[in-house]
């Protein structure tokens, strides 16, 4: 059985997550990692930023708005990423269509037992026409905010009782979950924010609208070869757990996903993983390198198990839910976090001793970072320990 070294497995990150050798565009850099966390706004600009140096936000912003050669779509494990645009199609079969079926029979069980004040008489039917009314009202308009298709659908101001029973339990309108459901059948997009380039409100549009000819059409089970296909040359090699963790499969799914492509196992320190069967030849180790990372990016949130670049230092980094927070790499390793404080200067602390070369390169960069922020200050949306501590 092939072996390959902790050594080995940084020197592929570096280079194909595009943090030892840069990209060109933002496209590029969604590519290395298949795709951009974007549950917070910011980590998607950040990621770009530390995989291609460019000088602001505008690049990213072209490459979603005007290009459209980006896009945001919610994907693996009901998680909200930033995709190529060619590439989205193969997420939305591989993926979203199941959480879409998932989630409709989810709405449709609150709109029959939690509608307020009194429940929806045939939920699944009233859905499918709010539904169908709030797609023809969005492509009437071009663009829309959730105002103003509440305006055009008057249902959408149906109110449902969330969270029924917690200490938290709150009555809102159904709007949202109505444009959820219609951005994860694929039906509509997110296009630009309502208002900075740090808003999670969108104006949307539908698919046909924004990307000319919709979306190409895959199978499922195609779909999911080739997603496999894509993580595996991005994050591989690894445990089959991960890729399972990574995409939200059943078992299942992954089985027959990985039996078409046909893996070759390896020993990976006394662990077995899998990698693809034409990918086996050693990655040339990269120059030295560093980077700062923001909080969910997709490199520090690509496996499930982490530990053999995170070492011991979960702690700090992480939240109580299992987010990560802003951190320092440095040759395939997080190192350390950083955080920016209240005066935009960007400051981080190192977990481990790197060598004077790598301090030196860390502080350039957060030089670099600070620079880069201008004015602007970003608070994660998931605070952790350390980011916490360092931006106070």
């Amino acid at each position: 059985m092939r072996k390959i070294s902790l050594a080995e497995r940084r020197a592929r990150l570096g280079v194909r997550h595009c943090l030892a050798v840069k990209a060109a565009t933002p496209q590029e850099a969604a590519d290395g990692v298949v795709a951009l966390h974007a549950t917070d706004p910011a980590t998607v600009h950040l990621s770009v930023y530390a995989r291609t140096g460019l000088a602001g936000v505008s690049d990213v912003e072209r490459a979603l708005y005007d290009e459209r050669a980006l896009l945001r779509m919610l994907g693996m494990r009901r998680t909200m990423f930033v995709v190529d645009t060619e590439f989205a199609p193969v997420i939305q079969a591989a993926c979203s269509a199941d959480i879409a079926a998932k989630q409709r029979r989810l709405l449709a069980g609150h709109l029959g037992k939690q509608g307020y004040p009194e429940n929806v008489p045939e939920p699944e039917a009233w859905l499918a026409e709010v539904e169908e009314s709030t797609a023809k009202a969005l492509a009437s308009r071009g663009s829309a905010t959730a105002q103003e298709l509440s305006a055009d659908e008057p249902r959408l101001k149906q109110q449902l009782i969330m969270a029924k029973g917690k200490p938290y339990e709150a009555i809102g309108n159904v709007t949202s979950r109505v444009l959820f459901q219609l951005a994860v059948d694929g039906r509509i997009v997110r296009g630009r924010p309502r208002g900075s380039w740090l808003s999670t409100q969108y104006h949307w549009s539908t698919v046909e609208n924004w990307l000319p000819g919709g979306m190409t059409e895959w199978t499922a089970e195609a779909a999911r070869v080739e997603l496999a296909r894509r993580w595996l040359y991005a994050y591989g090699p690894a445990p089959v757990a991960d890729l399972r963790w990574w995409t939200g499969w059943t078992g299942g799914q992954t089985k027959k996903a990985l039996a078409a492509i046909g893996p070759v196992e390896v020993d990976l320190d006394g662990v077995i993983g899998i990698v693809l069967p034409d990918d086996l030849d050693p990655v040339p180790s990269p120059e030295p390198w560093v980077a700062l990372l923001p909080a969910l990016d997709p490199t520090s949130m690509g496996w499930s198990e982490r530990d053999w670049f995170l070492g011991e230092h979960r702690a700090p980094l992480f939240d109580g839910t299992g987010n990560i927070g802003p951190t320092v790499w440095s040759d395939g390793r997080i190192v350390g976090g950083w955080a920016q404080r209240p005066d935009g200067e960007v400051v981080f602390r190192l977990l481990e001793d790197v060598g004077a070369g790598a301090k030196a390169a860390i502080e350039a960069e957060t030089g670099r970072l600070a620079q880069w922020f201008g004015a602007v200050r970003v608070t994660p949306r998931f605070r952790t320990p350390l980011e916490k501590e360092q931006s106070s």
